[in-house]
C-alpha cells in the first residue's frame, strides 16, 4: 500500500530474494509456522496475497449494509486460484472455479473443496451472478470480460498479472453497468505481516493433504532453472534444498 514507490521487497524491488543456501531476516519479520504444514508451510506466501485480497474485499464490502456475500468465482486454478477458492470454501460461501484447460488434479482440487469446476467460455459469469469475484488468471481477456458482470454491488479482485502487452479496448457499457450497480473492482497484490499470520492460519485449517498435493514438483536448487520450464499438469513448483 506504498503510494510513494519507494518500498523494497526481497526478491521483487531492489533486494535480494532468498533463494540463497543462507539468509538471514529481520526478527520482526519472522511469522512462525506449524511444524505440522511441513513442506506445504512453502504455501504461506501465496496464501498471503490472497489473505490480503480477502481482507481488502472485506474492507469494500462493508460500504454497504446490504453487502452479504453468499456465491464466489474463481477464474483461473493456479495456485493464487485454488488457495483463493480455499479461504472461500473455509467461510462457507458457494465457490465456483473457472480454468480453461481440461479436467485434471485442479479439477480434483477443486471438487475436494466442496467447490464447481468450470471450464469452456465465460458465457457462465451472466449466469453466476457471483458477489465476489478473484481474478487469479492474469488473462487480460477475463480481466476485461469481469467489468460491470458480477452480482449488483458485487466486488471484483484482480489478483493476477500476466506477461501480455497487447492493447485492448474496453466496452464503455461495460463501465456503465458497473456504476449503476453500484459494483467495484480493485487490484491486490503483496502483503503485510499481519496476513502472513492469517497466512498460516488458513493453512493450518486446511486438509493437510489436500494442501500437499498443491505441491505437484520438487526441484534441486542446481537445477533451479528447471522450475521455470512449464510442464503439464504443474500447479506449484519449488526448490527444494535438500535434493
Amino acid at each position: 500500500m506504498c503510494r510513494n514507490g519507494r518500498y523494497t521487497e526481497r526478491g521483487i524491488k531492489q533486494r535480494h530474494g532468498y533463494a540463497a543456501e543462507r539468509f538471514r531476516i529481520e526478527p520482526e519479520f519472522a511469522v512462525k509456522i506449524d511444524r505440522g504444514l511441513g513442506l506445504s508451510g512453502v504455501l504461506v506466501e501465496p496464501t498471503s496475497i490472497v489473505v490480503k485480497a480477502w481482507d481488502q474485499v472485506d474492507y469494500i464490502g462493508r460500504r454497504s449494509r446490504a453487502f452479504a456475500p453468499q456465491r464466489l468465482l474463481v477464474t483461473g486454478a493456479g495456485p493464487i486460484g485454488l488457495l483463493a477458492a480455499l479461504i472461500g470454501a473455509q467461510r462457507g460461501l458457494e465457490v465456483h472455479v473457472f480454468n480453461r484447460s481440461a479436467p485434471s488434479l485442479k479439477t480434483e482440487l477443486v471438487r475436494e473443496l466442496g467447490a464447481v469446476y468450470h471450464s469452456g467460455d465465460l458465457s457462465l459469469i451472466d449466469q453466476l451472478d457471483a458477489d465476489i469475484v478473484m481474478e487469479c488468471s492474469g488473462a487480460p481477456s477475463v480481466m476485461l470480460a469481469l467489468c460491470g458482470r458480477s452480482a449488483p454491488s458485487g466486488v471484483v479482485c484482480l489478483a493476477g498479472i500476466a506477461n501480455d502487452s497487447t492493447r485492448r479496448s474496453v466496452d464503455p457499457n461495460q463501465l456503465t453497468d458497473m456504476v449503476l450497480q453500484n459494483q467495484v473492482m480493485f487490484g491486490a497484490v503483496n502483503a503485510n505481516r499481519n496476513h502472513y499470520q492469517e497466512a498460516a492460519a488458513v493453512l493450518e485449517r486446511a486438509d493437510p493433504t489436500w494442501l500437499t498435493r498443491l505441491i505437484t514438483r520438487r526441484v534441486p536448487i542446481d537445477r533451479w532453472f528447471e522450475a521455470f520450464e512449464p510442464r503439464p499438469g504443474d500447479i506449484k513448483t519449488v526448490l527444494d534444498f535438500s535434493l
